[in-house]
């Protein structure tokens, strides 16, 4: 795995960084505000061909892979204009069917999604199983007539239904020679018959607004399957380690805005003699923030590796292992900008106030720390499993 970045992979940062400082915070903030999606944003991006940069180039994307797509989301989030369906779309549904899917599907969704023109939510958290994918009581069965699938059950904190043409939902099929329950994929269209979504009340301010998800004999095509029956956990971790990888660079991006902000006010702001940023209880926290957002980034980059290698064990640790200490590092950088900005901090001039509350999401979604931890401990360390 290189270290230091290739030439190619500056070349796209700095071109995405450009387009995220054409938009901004105040762009986005104002989106958000008037409760519509930042559809311009959207669309310049996928003119470019960053929405589709992990996508088969024989299906209208980029040829490219997760590393490439996460710098397009860190380079677009350090700017503040951070696109969270870049996560779900083209990270997680269009990974998922690249690889697993059936040529129609591929043919059907993959150019649209590169395109930006269509876009696909992720629905696998429940009300009862919350991280616990074992848990998921969403359960697909055949119909022995017709051969279609019924779904029936909950999901909850789906990202852009409203705005979605469909959504990628996980349930569960049964094993017909061991009777288990084994996790299976399907793509749900927004308008399906007994498709019902409920937005949920959320003190987070985000243009994508989140829902809960109910299906109720959801009756699909044979077709709307996405790879094999028999796959089972291989075909939702495919998805999980691009998500968790684009997580972290959601968390690393949120993390270098807020820090960039404070650093730019410790240089101007003087309250003394000098300016605020010459004195070491200033710096050393905004100088430690820095190097664990640094760290953080380096341990996505190995994740993404992985994960452009096909290496899903490999990657799974590495994936889980770069979003913790990128939540980690995002918070606490929030924390310092906040901080160093003292009352300012809280001033909507300044827009920092409300990244406190966002900053928080990348401890808890799409997997919480504590189940990371989890992970690491029973996983990679050998320890028993307390879960």
């Amino acid at each position: 795995m290189p270290v230091i970045e290739s030439e190619e992979h500056k070349a796209l940062r700095a071109a995405v960084a450009a387009l995220g400082a054409k938009y901004g915070r105040d762009y986005l903030t104002n989106a958000v505000s008037s409760g519509r999606h930042p559809a311009e944003l959207w669309a310049e991006a996928a003119k470019l061909g960053y929405l589709g940069v992990n996508l088969p180039e024989e299906y209208g994307g980029g040829g490219g892979g997760v590393s490439e797509l996460s710098i397009v989301l860190e380079e677009l989030g350090a700017a503040g204009c951070p696109l969270l369906m870049l996560v779900v779309s083209p990270a997680i549904c269009g990974t998922v069917i690249a690889r697993f899917g059936t040529e129609e599907q591929k043919r059907e969704w993959l150019p649209a999604l590169a395109d930006g023109t269509r876009t696909m939510a992720f629905g696998i958290t429940e009300p009862d199983a919350g991280s616990n994918s074992h848990r998921i009581t969403t359960t697909a069965r055949r119909d022995p007539a017709s051969g279609d699938w019924l779904l029936t059950g909950r999901k909850v904190f789906v990202s852009g239904v409203d705005t979605a043409d469909a959504t990628l939902v996980v349930g569960r099929t049964e094993d017909a020679r061991t009777g288990n329950l084994k996790p299976c994929l399907f793509i749900v269209p927004r308008d399906t018959d007994g498709f019902q979504r409920r937005a949920i009340d959320m003190e987070l301010q985000a243009s994508e607004k989140q829902f809960e998800l109910v299906l109720d004999d959801v009756r699909l095509p044979a077709g709307a399957l996405v790879g094999e029956e028999d796959a089972g956990l291989l075909q939702l971790f495919a998805g999980l380690n691009p998500e968790r990888i684009m997580g972290a660079a959601f968390a690393i991006g949120m993390g270098r805005y807020a820090l960039a902000r404070a650093v730019e006010y410790a240089r101007e702001r003087t309250v003394w003699k000098v300016p605020i940023g010459a004195h070491q209880a200033i710096a050393h926290p905004l100088a430690q923030a820095h190097v664990e957002l640094e760290l953080a980034r380096l341990m996505m980059q190995k994740a993404a590796h992985l994960c452009d290698a096909g290496d899903d064990i490999g990657a799974g640790e590495a994936a889980n292992m770069a979003k913790y200490a990128a939540g980690e590092a995002c918070v606490k950088a929030v924390d310092q900008a906040v901080h160093t900005l003292g009352g300012n901090g809280l001033t909507r001039e300044y827009g920092l106030a409300s990244l406190i509350t966002a900053a928080r999401v990348s401890r808890i979604a799409p997997v919480s720390r504590e189940m990371i931890l989890n992970y690491v401990s029973h996983q990679t360390l050998g320890l028993p499993k307390s879960y």
